[in-house]
Parts: C-alpha cells; structure tokens; sequence
C-alpha cells in the first residue's frame, strides 16, 4: 500500500520515463556483463591451451626430457666404469697394457675414434646447454604470460562483481533519489506558498511612479501630510502678532 501510494503522486508520463530509464540500464549493464564473460572465457581457454597437447612447449620439454635422461643414463655408465677402475686397479693396468700389445697405426685409429666420439660428446654437450638456456627463456616466458592471464581474469572478475553489486544497488538509489525530488518538490511547495501569502498581503496596495506602495505607507504619508496642516494656523498667528 505504501509503494502505491507514494507512485500514485507522479503522473504516468514520469514513471514510464523511470521505467525506460531503468531499462536502458539494465541492458547496459547486461551487454557489459556478457562482452566481460566473454572475455574471461577466451582467457581461460588460451590458459588451458598451454596444456593441451598440440602445444609447441610441451613437445619441446617432453624432448627435453627424454635427452636429458639419455644424459643421465650415459653419466650413469660412465661413473660405473671409473668405479670399476678405482676399486680393480689389476683391471686398469690390464687395459693398459692391451695398448702397448696394439700396433701403432691401429692406436692412431683408434685414436682418431676417440677424439671423434670426444668432439662429437663435447658439441652434444653444447647442444644440450644451448637447448637448456634457451628452453629455461621460453619456460618464463610462457610462466609471465601465464600469471599476466591470471591478473587480467582476476581483475575482470572483480570488475564484474562490482558492476553486480553496482545494478543491485539500482533500486536502492532509484529510492532515494525519488525521496530528494519529493523533498525538493515539498520545499518548492512551501516557497510558493510564503510568496503567494505576502502577494495576498500587499494586494491593497497602490500603484505610483517607479513602483507599488502598500496601504500602510499611504497612512503614514496622510498622517504626516495632516500634521503639516495642523501647524499652519499656529505660524499664522505667530506672524500676526509679531506685526
């Protein structure tokens, strides 16, 4: 009952152009909240590419990974055969002296072999720390990427609660601002009707040269006028005898 009775002061032109109003409104803010959920869902989809599998990322660190376990495994029989060596010294001087039995152009050879297989392992071992360096840049490149896509759905869902919390905040000041426009009509109101009670006062008024002169002043200005006429005789007689 009290909603109605508080619309029922405005005329139907008003709250029809109330009503569009809000409508506009909501509309924007429907438009905007769909355009930030779009968004939001792009982000999340190139977010959750990172891990698909057609990523040129993850098939360079699955590559990585499988030439970094070959590494091991070859570091791995490396450091057998220098324990072998260590802990058998007989052993070692065996292999030693399967050289000296060795004719010289097949340790030549053989030592060729070596260097060869030496130099081939030493640009491996390039390769892989290149690969390594330039696998650890991509690595945090795609880690900024990563959290600069996680602060911008963050910030758009902050953005979002706000614009909700802002259209559910609409009616509330849709309310007080019709309680201002009832003050300020109330205010008006009584404005006018002080003007329209001194208007209604100095009606008796008359009308002379250069404005309006209320009855009061007239009294007055006859009673100055009759008193001027009451000390005139008094003059004449002062004149009279003084002859």
């Amino acid at each position: 009952m009290t909603a109605d009775s508080d619309y029922s002061k405005y005329g139907l032109a008003y709250l029809r152009a109330e009503l569009e109003q809000e409508r506009e409104i909501r509309e924007m803010l429907e438009e905007s909240v769909s355009d930030l959920r779009i968004t939001m869902c792009e982000l999340q989809e190139r977010l959750h590419s990172v891990d698909g599998e057609e990523n040129e990322w993850k098939t360079r660190y699955e590559t990585q990974t499988e030439l970094n376990g070959k590494l091991k495994r070859q570091m791995s029989i490396i450091h057998e055969r220098l324990e072998d060596l260590r802990g058998n010294p007989i052993d070692r001087l065996a292999s030693i002296r399967l050289y000296d039995d060795m004719p010289i152009e097949t340790l030549r050879q053989h030592l060729k072999i070596l260097t060869g297989e030496k130099s081939d392992l030493q640009s491996q071992l390039r390769d892989c720390h290149l690969q390594i360096e330039q696998e650890g840049k991509a690595f945090h490149k795609t880690n900024d990427e990563r959290r600069a896509y996680l602060s911008e759905i963050a910030k758009l869902s902050s953005t979002l609660d706000g614009q909700r919390r802002q259209y559910s905040n609409l009616p509330q000041r849709a309310t007080e601002s019709k309680q201002k426009r009832e003050k300020q009509a109330s205010r008006k109101a009584e404005v006018d009707s002080k003007k329209g009670k001194e208007r209604e006062e100095d009606g008796g008024g008359v009308r002379v040269k250069g404005g309006v002169v209320s009855g009061a002043t007239m009294v007055r200005r006859e009673e100055k006028k009759s008193q001027k006429g009451s000390r005139l005789p008094t003059v004449k007689r002062y004149l009279k005898y003084n002859t």
